[in-house]
């Protein structure tokens, strides 16, 4: 029996001082892998309407710049920033992916580390090398969104948690606030990594006195942040109780939570099952051997869970896997601490049975992320390319500056780059209230502007070749297609809201004809707006009406 502990605590030695050996070694390549995999990729997927729009915006003013994000829109002021500092120091899509590369690849070792302080540096070194083959990781890495940057933030904040815990103090309390500030800054769903710490704190009482104050100096510092929360949340219809959108039910919740996982891993279904039961036998164990560090796991993986069941979401609002990317770094240690402590079960094949599942592992996730974004891995098609070209081009030399553009289109980030006078007047999409907002605030109206995408990610069908079709009356419009995308326009200004509601609806019905996604959801906008506008007349001709009768 004593002979039997002891060869185990000597193979236990064993595997740690493997591990110690090649954790520096394996995290620079998985930083080094990720690296080059961003940097050659950059550009493979095609650009997306919300790239456009942090540019778009970031080409106002400082002061404009914020005004808008905090007052207007709502959402990430952080990712505004860096935003706004590309477009005035002269760079494009290509600079903004950049930023979102670098954060990404920031993102690799802090996961390391952070998951070598949860959970030992073997498990460490497996989560690492299943976050770098991560489509959740690889993706967002080349996607000018904020995403990248609000996992890098919130892993600084939890191992900036991590050490304020552990040894005190207020330099590095002072380090937590300033690195959650920044966390909160980039993404509205930093509340969400805020409560999950503020759970871990209260259940292990650990500093209790300093983590209150400190908790305090960030809700206090944080208060533009949860005001621009609070923007967001009233353009989406986002709060708490019933009747909002597909989440609110136990089920729905744990439905959404397993989609999340798929996408850290791999969501075919059988990989899910598996990943979960490796993640939930990876729970049981770190609980076992490391109780602090497993409460820290559970609360990030569980608070969201509790706080989303209580909220309600409007139609188009509702989370996508990308908003709990903080979560992963938790959930991968959970399963490699899963792995690593099943695979003793193998005994002297434990080894082989570790390697066999992270390589299939890491085949699923190459799998997963190609059947996601296949031209994240295999580029965008040529034609497409060519044709999106043409047509900035043609935006290019024939804009105007009062233009009136509906959506934040690549293209006419394109045509802006290639030297056009684009206009600063742009109809934000799926939001009336902003909508009509935007387009009272331009009035008197130029042309109007439209383009669809018959070759969009989101089409049911995706074509390279799309007919050039015009609105009724045809005189009204000017219409040229480019490949797969249609540059309506009016060929005079339109002038005043009501028309331009009107003609906008009559574009978007050539749209839906075309079976063009996006022009379902513009439709509802602009039909939206119009009902709003009326209402707004009917509001001013009562009070008028009013007026009078008291005169």
């Amino acid at each position: 029996m004593a002979g039997a502990v002891a060869h185990e605590g000597a193979a236990a030695a064993a595997r740690e001082t493997s591990a110690e050996r090649l954790f520096a070694p394996v995290v620079a390549v998985c930083t080094a892998a990720v690296a080059m995999f961003l940097a050659l990729r950059l550009t493979a997927w095609p650009p997306h309407e919300d790239e456009t729009l942090a540019l778009f915006v970031g080409r106002d003013s400082l002061d404009g710049m914020l005004g808008t994000v905090l007052n207007q829109r709502g959402g990430a002021p952080l990712h505004f920033v860096f935003a706004w500092i590309v477009a005035h120091t002269g760079g494009g899509l290509g600079a903004l992916r950049a930023v979102s590369a670098v954060f990404a690849v920031a993102s690799v070792p802090l996961l390391a580390v952070l998951a070598a302080r949860l959970a030992g540096r073997g498990p460490a070194i497996v989560a690492t090398i299943l976050a770098s083959a991560s489509w959740m990781l690889l993706f967002h890495g080349v996607y000018g969104r904020m995403y990248s940057l609000f996992l890098c933030t919130s892993l600084l904040s939890f191992l900036a948690l991590l050490s304020a815990t552990a040894a005190g103090g207020r330099s590095r309390w002072a380090a937590w606030i300033v690195a959650t500030l920044l966390c909160v800054a980039a993404h509205p769903y930093g509340a969400l990594v805020l409560a999950s710490q503020v759970v871990y704190v209260a259940v292990t009482k650990v500093r209790l006195r300093e983590a209150a104050a400190s908790f305090a100096i960030v809700l206090a510092l944080g208060v533009p942040f949860w005001r621009t929360d609070l923007v967001l949340a009233g353009r989406f219809e986002i709060g708490v109780g019933s009747g909002g959108g597909r989440l609110g039910s136990p089920l729905d919740v744990l439905r959404y939570l397993a989609e999340t996982a798929g996408d850290f891993v791999a969501g075919y279904r059988p990989a899910v099952a598996v990943v979960l039961a490796l993640a939930a036998f990876g729970a049981y164990r770190l609980e076992r051997t490391r109780r602090r560090c497993a409460i820290l796991v559970a609360s990030v993986l569980l608070t969201p869970a509790a706080l989303l069941m209580l909220a309600r979401f409007g139609s188009s609002a509702a989370p996508e896997s990308r908003h709990l990317i903080f979560a992963m770094p938790f959930f991968l240690v959970a399963v490699a601490v899963g792995t690593l402590e099943g695979a003793r079960l193998a005994g002297r094949f434990a080894l082989p049975a570790v390697a066999g599942t992270i390589v299939a592992l890491v085949a699923l996730q190459v799998a997963w992320g190609w059947s996601r974004t296949a031209e994240l891995y295999r580029g965008e098609s040529g034609a497409r390319v060519a044709a999106r070209a043409d047509a900035a081009a043609w935006l290019a030399e024939t804009s105007r500056a009062d233009d009136v553009l509906l959506g934040y289109d690549p293209l006419f980030l394109q045509a802006w780059r290639d030297g056009g006078h684009l206009s600063r007047s742009v109809v934000p999409r799926a939001d009336p209230r902003l909508a009509l907002r935007a387009l009272q605030r331009a009035e008197p109206l130029g042309r109007g502007l439209w383009v669809f995408d018959a070759s969009d990610t989101g089409n049911r069908l995706r074509r390279l070749e799309v007919p050039n079709r015009r609105p009724s009356p045809s005189e009204a419009f000017e219409s040229r297609a480019f490949g797969p995308f249609l540059v309506v326009r009016t060929v005079a200004p339109i002038g005043d809201v009501r028309s331009y509601l009107e003609l906008a609806r009559r574009a978007q019905l050539v749209g839906k004809s075309l079976s063009i996604g996006d022009a379902d959801t513009n439709l509802l906008t602009v039909v939206e707006a119009s009902g709003r506008l009326a209402a707004q007349e009917r509001e001013r001709a009562e009070a008028d009406s009013r007026s009078s009768a008291s005169r």
